[in-house]
């Protein structure tokens, strides 16, 4: 298998990070493994940058929450697109055939940690042993099968494919919603799969009916 192959192996993907970054949304999740979401806390909701959050990695981001406890919290930025790979050209360095795939899903950027592995959000009509339940209708999974299934024009009705994730250690994410660093709101499927990422932050304040120029950093959350 190639080397570049091997830096996006689903089958390999974990929700653990080997490297450390500061600022927001970029701290590795030091547990091996974070539990489904609870009560109280924002597994299946969307956090939408306030103006105030200037780090470019997270500069009017909007990131769906996809795991959130005690242990701390990851998600994928939704309006990062990955110019640098197309789903095609992944299939071809995973072996996953066939080339060219019956259907595409759109590749993002998901966060900064661990930008080698893969994780596809999707809706939860479709599921594996390897699949996360988010919440509601929502899952995530890392595993090679849905690209397979994905490029042989089944799989999940929606979903898209994000390199890398944003991860929050033990009470930072809760520590930055108090620090007024992030807006939440509940999803909706075209603020999820669909949509233009250039807007996609005004849609998401918009659908907390918030006009972006008068919104200031020391707004509350949703």
């Amino acid at each position: 298998m190639p080397k570049r192959a091997r830096e996006h192996d689903f089958s390999d993907a974990r929700l653990t990070a080997s490297q450390d970054e500061s600022g927001e949304g970029s701290r590795p999740i030091t547990a091996r493994e974070i539990r489904p979401p609870q009560d109280g806390y924002l597994g299946g909701q969307l956090l939408v940058a306030m103006p105030g959050l200037t780090d470019p990695r997270f500069s009017r981001a909007v990131i769906c929450i996809c795991a959130h406890s005690a242990d701390g919290a990851m998600g994928i930025v939704l309006n990062r697109p990955l110019e640098t790979l197309s789903f095609e050209e992944l299939l071809k360095q995973l072996e996953v055939e066939p080339v060219p795939p019956q259907r595409q899903i759109r590749l993002l950027t998901g966060g900064p940690v661990e930008g080698g592995r893969g994780f596809v959000l999707h809706t939860a009509d479709w599921e594996s042993d390897a699949s996360l339940k988010v919440a509601g209708d929502l899952a995530l999974t890392a595993s090679v099968d849905i690209l397979k299934a994905i490029a042989g024009g089944g799989g999940p009705r929606q979903g898209l494919l994000a390199l890398g994730y944003a991860g929050w250690g033990p009470g930072q994410l809760e520590e930055e919603i108090q620090r007024n660093a992030w807006l939440n709101v509940t999803p909706d499927e075209n603020l999820l799969f669909e949509g233009d990422a250039d807007t996609k932050w005004r849609q998401a304040l918009a659908k907390l009916r918030i006009d972006p120029l008068l919104l200031s950093a020391s707004a509350g959350h949703a």
